[in-house]
C-alpha cells in the first residue's frame, strides 16, 4: 500500500517509529513531517498530506499529534478525506467498515506505542463494508 504519514511535534516519535514499522511491512511510505520534535504547527503538515489523499497519490494517511484532535479536524476540511480519530481497535475497524475512513488519526499522549501499531494494523486490514454504508458515505461531502 501507499501510505502518507505526518503529524506534529507531539506525535513526532510515534510518526518516526510507525513510518519505519510500515516500511518493514512492505508499504511505500511518504513522510510529510515534521522532521524533528521541535514545536511545529500541524496544519503545515496535515494540509499537504490531505491534498495527496484527495489526489489519490496515497491510499491511506496516518496522522499523529498529542490528542489526535487537531490533525483530525484539519484533515477533515478536505473534501476527499475521511479522517477518524481512533484510540482503540474497535473504532479503527468501524471507521473503515462503516465510514470508509482513509486517514487514521492517533493521540500520542493517550495511547501506548505498541497499541498504536495494533490500531494501525486493524485500520489497514479492515475493508469497507459498502452497502447501506456506501450510500451514507456518499452524502458526506457537500
Amino acid at each position: 500500500m501507499k501510505i502518507a504519514i505526518g503529524g506534529d511535534h507531539a506525535g513526532y516519535y510515534y510518526k518516526e517509529k510507525l513510518r519505519d514499522y510500515l516500511i518493514s511491512k512492505g508499504h511505500e511510505v511518504k513522510d510529510f513531517g515534521p522532521y524533528s520534535a521541535e514545536s511545529a504547527d500541524y496544519p503545515d503538515f496535515v494540509h499537504p498530506l490531505s491534498s495527496s489523499i484527495e489526489a489519490s497519490e496515497f491510499e491511506f494517511g496516518v496522522l499523529i499529534c498529542g490528542s489526535g484532535q487537531g490533525v483530525s479536524i484539519t484533515a477533515n476540511k478536505h473534501q476527499g478525506v475521511r479522517a477518524a480519530l481512533c484510540w482503540n481497535t474497535d473504532l479503527a475497524a468501524l471507521s473503515r467498515l462503516h465510514n470508509n475512513a482513509n486517514v487514521l488519526c492517533l493521540a500520542a499522549r493517550f495511547i501506548g506505542y505498541e497499541y498504536a501499531e495494533t490500531i494501525l494494523d486493524t485500520f489497514l486490514s479492515t475493508t469497507f463494508e459498502g452497502g447501506r454504508h456506501e450510500r451514507r458515505v456518499n452524502k458526506i461531502s457537500c
